[in-house]
């Protein structure tokens, strides 16, 4: 068989859809608003052929940068080899969903506020935490009897013929 190079060659799994997830979209995909600025995961839905982005742009997230009436454009970063290019590219909004790595950031933020305007009402030197990689855990002391040490050796081999 020769080696296909379309539009969606190798996405028969890319672009599966999920379990009872085929068929069309729904309503509320269609009323979803986007502003500009936003960030939004590029995910292709195959049940809608039109404005589909390519391949290679699935499951990217990116920056809204233009709002039109059945589209957004969205700026990603497109990986070649060791450099990183900016890409614009317009996609239908079936095909774009609301990122949310951003949630976890923005709640620790709004969470950083509260500490300094509670510090702030007691006139303390706010104390924000910072972000730490997972420790090591902290040592503790075994306690035991004498009598249920065992000392453990290896046995002798024998040859036996």
């Amino acid at each position: 068989m020769p080696n296909s190079k379309g539009y969606r060659a190798g996405t028969r799994h890319k672009y599966r859809r999920g379990f009872r997830q085929h068929g069309m979209p729904g309503l509320s995909t269609y009323l979803r608003t986007f502003k500009l600025g936003e960030y939004v995961d590029i995910i292709a839905n195959s049940a809608i052929q039109k404005g589909l982005p390519y391949k290679v742009f699935h499951g990217t997230t990116g920056r809204v940068w233009a709002v039109t009436p059945r589209a957004v454009g969205v700026e990603v970063l497109k990986t070649v080899k060791h450099r990183r290019f900016r890409k614009k590219l317009y996609v239908r909004i079936e095909h774009v969903r609301k990122s949310k790595c951003r949630d976890e950031f923005l709640k620790r933020v709004r969470k950083n506020q509260l500490l300094v305007q509670k510090a702030k009402k007691e006139k303390k030197k706010p104390q924000v935490p910072k972000r730490w990689p997972k420790q090591p855990r902290e040592g503790e002391f075994v306690k035991f009897k004498k009598e249920q040490v065992k000392m453990l050796r290896p046995v002798k081999f024998e040859l036996d013929f």
